[in-house]
């Protein structure tokens, strides 16, 4: 059991596929096509060379122009801060540099599995990541209305915990043929899944997650939907998603996308980094040695970009912060959706006007994350009184939330993420300062744990994140709220743009807000996968007929569309 609360049932067959996150909306086996000998695509050897603006040097935009690069284009990277994006890994100041924190993306599931590919790559290694009551933590506590509880597994938690776990189940089952679904993902049975999803987005489109509990006879108890808030199911209290629309959370747990996580060892920035200064053993048209770094001047993106427009014969023109103009025939737009209405001075005819409308429609959430460094894993110490652990992975309904122990090994430095929270919890923390913050969380941990002294373990000054405050990453992820379905169908389609008018192509959208399953990493990469297929094809490139692209087999897994009027 690795959730406090399972996101599934149990499987009946585990010889099967495992799930990947591909779908239901757009059920693409982007794992199948990035594994395929045969690549990605290619393009006429006459636009060999040909450039390509891609902005955002995130993990979208560098999966775009690394694909891009592979098959002879020359991708020309804008970046505002560093490359990354919200794979953005940080150490502490005057401590061992192995000591890093995720201010971003730090926790993956194995349905991630075009993630994987990349991880896999540039060489990279994971390990498990200690959510509440996973294999790979020791103990968790949950800690609500002052009551606190100690448990290595679920069964060490109170009946009502067990009750609210079946709660959840039987929701799912009723609400939304999760069984069915699960296997159909499972055998990736594509006309089943569409079949299923077709009729819940119709049903569900304008419904809550918390209407959806409580539409449920399992959890006609507003006691076992309070706690189900505060602790949740693989990553602990999800209450801050009730507003949210109930596909945003299907859409998780169909595709176990919260559970049994992994970490990158070493921070998950490498990923991007690595990308950039990779030399592809199977490249067309550059020497071997490339590399998105050589690409550069200096080896560095181009700076923010300030100005986006359509020029004559329907190309891209970009202005960047050094003044510098060009003009380009494509461009991928992996930035924060936002900043096209704000940084970025765009000429309205760069997208169709439903378009925009949904831009200014997307809704994002908040999260606040602050951690300290610590001499050694003193929480694997033993209460000489009870035995158990002195300190656990703590889930609480107190200001801190979710509290994360994250350690190399017991005689070596470790890291507490000492807050994680969301939304309404996260905006408490804004006007703080890090050793503001550290001051409030000690308080509410010292409540939780009043014989462990955490203060004088630690060996580093604090460091924070408030997403919402970052000026480019201008909140967490996106999620959509109910009604939302339609607007988040016509970004993730933007990339098939033969039905646009020619005055609105050559500019394709990706990234993280424009992803079914946003939050997760593995939608910016199948994003960006999507945005290459466009490219190509708007370069009069073909995929190979044994691994057709996304765009190739569009018109038999196209998103469910629901009337407009």
């Amino acid at each position: 059991m690795t959730s406090t609360v399972p996101n599934a049932v149990e499987h009946a067959d585990e010889q099967q596929l495992p799930i990947t996150m591909f779908g239901p909306d757009f059920p693409y086996a982007y794992d199948d096509f990035l594994a395929h000998p045969a690549g990605l695509g290619q393009i006429p050897a006459t636009e060999h060379g040909a450039e390509v603006a891609v902005i955002g040097g995130g993990l979208s935009g560098v999966v775009a122009a690394y694909e891009l690069m592979k098959m002879g284009l020359k991708p020309v990277v804008y970046e505002a801060d560093q490359i990354g994006g919200r794979l953005r890994t940080v150490g502490f100041e005057g401590c061992d540099p192995s000591l890093t924190a995720e201010m971003g993306a730090m926790r993956f599931p194995p349905s991630s599995t075009a993630l994987q590919h990349y991880i896999d790559l540039v060489g990279l290694r994971t390990q498990p990541f200690p959510n509440p009551l996973a294999e790979a933590t020791p103990s968790t506590v949950v800690d609500l209305k002052g009551e606190s509880h100690y448990a290595t597994s679920v069964d060490d938690l109170p009946q009502v915990y067990r009750d609210v776990m079946n709660a959840w189940n039987a929701c799912l089952e009723d609400g939304a043929d999760f069984s069915d679904m699960n296997q159909a993902m499972r055998e990736r049975d594509v006309p089943r899944i569409r079949e299923i999803w077709a009729r819940l987005v119709e049903k569900l489109d304008n419904q809550t997650f918390y209407g959806f509990l409580c539409d449920s006879e399992s959890f006609k108890s507003f006691r076992h939907r309070e706690i189900f808030g505060q602790v949740g199911f693989g990553t602990g209290g999800w209450d801050t998603d009730f507003p949210n629309s109930i596909l945003e959370i299907l859409r998780v747990v169909y595709t176990e996308a919260d559970d049994h996580h992994r970490g990158i060892v070493g921070g998950s920035q490498q990923l991007p980094l690595r990308l950039w200064e990779r030399e592809p053993q199977k490249i067309v048209h550059w020497p071997y040695g490339t590399s998105l770094k050589s690409l550069h001047t200096d080896g560095e993106p181009k700076p923010a970009v300030t100005r986006l427009h359509r020029t004559a014969g329907n190309q891209i023109t970009v202005t960047d912060a050094n003044g510098d103009i060009r003009t380009y025939r494509a461009a991928i737009f992996t930035a924060q959706s936002w900043m096209l209405l704000s940084k970025i001075a765009c000429d309205d005819s760069l997208f169709p006007i439903d378009h925009w409308t949904a831009i200014e429609r997307t809704h994002y959430m908040e999260s606040s994350k602050l951690f300290v460094p610590v001499d050694r894993p003193f929480w694997l110490d033993k209460d000489e009184e009870t035995g158990r652990d002195v300190m656990s992975m703590t889930l609480t309904d107190r200001m801190t939330r979710g509290t994360y122990l994250l350690d190399d090994g017991p005689d070596k430095p470790a890291v507490i993420c000492l807050s994680y929270t969301w939304c309404d919890d996260s905006l408490k923390w804004l006007p703080l300062s890090a050793s503001e913050r550290m001051e409030v969380m000690l308080k509410s941990l010292g409540e939780i744990y009043p014989k462990v002294d955490i203060r004088k373990h630690i060996i580093g000054n604090p460091v924070t994140v408030s997403w919402e405050n970052e000026p480019y990453f201008m909140g967490a992820f996106k999620a959509n709220l109910p009604g939302h379905y339609r607007y988040q169908r016509r970004l993730f389609t933007h990339f098939m743009q033969e039905s646009l008018p020619e005055d609105k192509r050559g500019i394709f959208l990706a990234g993280d807000d424009i992803s079914w399953t946003a939050g997760w990493a593995e939608g910016a990469i199948q994003t960006a996968l999507n945005a290459v297929w466009g490219v190509m094809h708007h370069f009069g490139g073909t995929t190979d007929a044994t691994n057709p692209g996304p765009g190739d087999v569009y018109a038999d897994i196209a998103p469910v569309e629901l009337p407009e009027d």
